[in-house]
């Protein structure tokens, strides 16, 4: 099978590309199942501290690959949803964090992958559009609503609308903007900030982000209880008070 996505670990930086330049890495089913593994083996993974999931190429993800639907029956796409979906979730899930690296045209299941990293950095003059129903099916409609809104998402889905890299930040779905030749350095800074802190505290504090999100205030308050008796049985802590110690309570 051809490689559709490469993994490459180093210093802690696992570094996740989708490998299918020349069909703008439109996603297919092979790249489902190879994204799903590549995370699977990350969370296998006790080197790995934070992901950078990117795009080879002048495009991050150009939606699904609808070409290969040509003959296909509705069983067949409905397994290739759900491989889709099974893909999404591997990067969402991951125990830790994962950074998106977006740029050029961000489709379909462009966005999905982007919100499902734990945040996204764009390059300037990244389009995004979540075209689906003017595909005649259905998609982005769970994750998209969750980090922009109901009104928002349904407008976006409804209209087909391109949404350019500023707007795409200020309602969310990017974090940052950086210019298009700074993408890869802004995102290999990120993932250093990321990797120098101790991995089980962003290991628990993603996870009680995650699961706060799900529940009331009260409930998300002893998720992070939970979180804190675990690192404190740990003992990691110790480290961390020394460092602030030695730097007079000042960054290093």
């Amino acid at each position: 099978m051809a490689e559709r996505v490469r993994l490459e670990v180093s210093e802690g930086i696992a570094r996740v590309e989708l490998t299918r330049p020349e069909a703008r890495n439109a996603l297919d089913l092979p790249m489902c199942h190879q994204l799903r593994e590549a995370f699977e083996e990350i969370d296998a993974s006790h080197e790995v501290r934070v992901v950078l999931l990117s795009g080879r190429g002048p495009v991050f993800c150009a939606g699904a690959d609808l070409k290969e639907r040509t003959g296909k029956d509705a069983a067949w796409v409905r397994r290739r949803r759900v491989a889709a979906f099974a893909a999404y979730a591997a990067v969402e899930q991951c125990r830790v964090p994962v950074v998106a690296l977006v740029q050029g045209a961000v489709v379909g299941s462009g966005g999905e992958l982007t919100l499902a990293a734990d945040f996204a950095l764009a390059a300037a003059g990244t389009v995004f559009r979540f075209p689906e129903p003017h595909w005649g099916t259905v998609g982005a409609t769970q994750r998209l609503q969750r980090v922009i809104g109901k009104r928002r998402a349904k407008e976006l889905l409804f209209t087909n609308r391109a949404l350019d890299a500023a707007e795409a930040a200020a309602l969310g779905i990017v974090t940052r903007v950086v210019p298009p030749d700074g993408l890869t350095s802004a995102g290999d800074d990120t993932a250093a900030s990321i990797a120098k802190a101790p991995p089980l505290a962003i290991s628990l504090t993603k996870r009680a982000v995650d699961l706060g999100s799900e529940t009331d205030l009260d409930r998300g308050i002893r998720i992070e209880l939970a979180a804190i008796e675990h690192c404190l049985a740990d003992g990691g802590w110790r480290d961390g008070v020394a460092r602030f110690t030695a730097g007079n309570g000042e960054e290093k």
